[in-house]
């Protein structure tokens, strides 16, 4: 676990840098200088690419997991490895492409009202969904073969920054709705290009390959494990946007635009789960290609744990500020509408983040297939809870729909690798950790308030940030938490005698 700890922490810090470039991004100057209709316009175009690239991959980024430590061989150049996660997006571009416009009248149609603005910038969504099938696969690519601190800086700070510049281009008028679209498009195929040159210095990117290495057996393996994963891939790229595309379509772009603000603030919760999770999933793979089912299950309650403290603690930061953080960024009187959306989608990252590695174990062994029948079926209920409480509670009706599909989900996870892989995620400080966040809660309402925004929301912080690391550390509720304190007071201590 020592080196899913320090290569956590370094691409934790990354995103920690990203999160901050992407909440001044998104909560001063999206909302000033992007109109709520126009935040919605792209990030359902953003939405769309999503799910028609993970289509293209043919599930490729989940193969890559589980089959590296296969080919995985640096005087062979890994056996030609890389030909074949280029191959199989290109081959899906061929089928998925052409099917995406074949679907254009029923696609621009689903947006009802946003239908024409949707139509005019159809065709951006082409190149958009080529640059991220294939920024994924070699930011997979990369976390195969543990490096993740440039994939994560690519994806949570560079990108961050290149859209900075595209949303203050359009907000001061320099380009016009179209320019906006065609660069906020471009912005990813730039990101791409920089996956793919770091990656030519970390690992082989020769297209030669060696047929012969292949066997049967390991072709049939890998032909039936794609394509059971591009379905799940599938079904869950659905899930993850489901809620933007209903939203849209019953409420509007102007709504989703709002909704997607609260979306961002919500998902901050999971920031530490990107890099843990990142790290840990070679491992794992590695543990099932070992047969090894007792390391497997010792990293799940392990990576559970410390992404429950990590994303719970953001979880109580970012509600007992809430009402501040409407208050500050500009026309917060309009997002503010979007409140309860980031509680409830908080709330839903923070249960995902804590159980949903039992699905990574369940992809990475023999049961993988179990991932095709409960994504479709909680993505069916998940279509289900979006259409009924929608027109009931609006936005608020998505997210609640949201956490509704994240605990069916998880639930059903949990029972298949209770029974197949005898495995759960649970240990004491997992209790301790949920009686910990309500305590957190209580204290927090008995603070005083004040009148200055900036001051309440350092001092409230304050306040709970100390006394959540008191309980934590003295409650011993994670070991290797208490192990990276106790090495960083040994350093410091030993500086400060120096």
């Amino acid at each position: 676990m020592g080196i899913v700890i320090r290569q956590s922490i370094r691409g934790s810090i990354v995103n920690y840098i990203g999160a901050f470039v992407g909440f001044l991004t998104t909560m001063f100057v999206v909302t000033r200088f992007v109109a709520p209709q126009d935040i919605g316009l792209v990030n359902v175009i953003l939405s769309v690419a999503m799910l028609f690239a993970a289509l293209v991959q043919m599930g490729t980024s989940s193969s890559i997991m589980r089959f590296f430590p296969y080919f995985k061989d640096e005087k062979k150049k890994h056996n030609g490895f890389f030909f074949y996660i280029v191959a199989l997006p290109f081959i899906g571009s061929l089928i998925f492409i052409p099917l995406y416009l074949l679907l254009k009248e029923p696609i621009v149609d689903f947006f009802g009202k946003d239908s024409e603005l949707f139509t005019a910038y159809f065709y951006w969504v082409i190149p958009l969904i080529i640059f991220l099938a294939y920024w994924s696969v070699f930011e997979t690519y990369s976390n195969a073969n543990m490096r993740i601190v440039i994939p994560k800086t690519a994806r949570e700070v560079i990108i961050r920054l290149l859209l900075v510049v595209v949303y203050l281009l359009y907000g001061y008028h320099a380009v016009g709705r179209d320019g906006f679209v065609s660069l906020f498009v471009l912005a990813h195929g730039v990101v791409m290009l920089i996956m793919f040159f770091y990656i030519s210095r970390i690992a082989p990117v020769s297209l030669k390959h060696d047929n012969s290495f292949i066997n049967k057996p390991l072709q049939k393996d890998i032909s039936n494990y794609t394509l059971i994963l591009m379905l799940g891939t599938m079904g869950s790229t659905i899930l993850s946007r489901l809620d933007v595309f209903i939203v849209s379509s019953e409420l509007g772009f102007e709504l989703a635009g709002i909704y997607t603000i609260a979306l961002f603030m919500g998902t901050i919760v999971e920031i530490p789960a990107r890099s843990i999770t990142a790290i840990s999933s070679p491992i794992a793979a590695a543990a099932f290609q070992k047969g090894d089912i007792k390391e497997a299950n010792q990293l799940y309650k392990k990576v559970s744990l410390n992404q429950l403290i990590a994303g719970g603690l953001i979880f109580v930061l970012l509600w007992i500020n809430i009402d501040n953080i409407f208050k500050i960024i500009p026309n917060g009187d309009v997002f503010v509408q979007g409140k309860w959306v980031v509680f409830f989608i908080g709330l839903a990252r923070l249960v995902g983040m804590t159980l949903n590695f039992g699905e990574i174990l369940i992809r990475f062994s023999r049961y993988y297939r179990w991932t095709i029948f409960f994504t479709f079926v909680v993505a069916t209920v998940g279509i289900a809870a979006n259409y009924l409480l929608i027109p009931k509670f609006g936005i608020n009706g998505a997210a609640i729909a949201a956490l509704t599909t994240v605990v069916l989900s998880c639930t059903f996870q949990q029972w298949v690798v209770l029974r197949k892989i005898k495995g759960n995620p649970y240990t004491r400080g997992t209790l301790k950790m949920i009686l910990i966040f309500p305590v957190l809660f209580g204290i927090n309402y008995l603070l005083p308030t004040f009148d200055n925004v900036l001051i309440d929301i350092a001092f409230r912080s304050a306040i709970i940030g100390i006394i959540a690391f008191c309980a934590i550390y003295f409650g011993n509720v994670s070991e290797h938490v208490n192990e990276i304190v106790r090495d960083v007071m040994k350093r410091f201590g030993g500086r400060k005698r120096d």
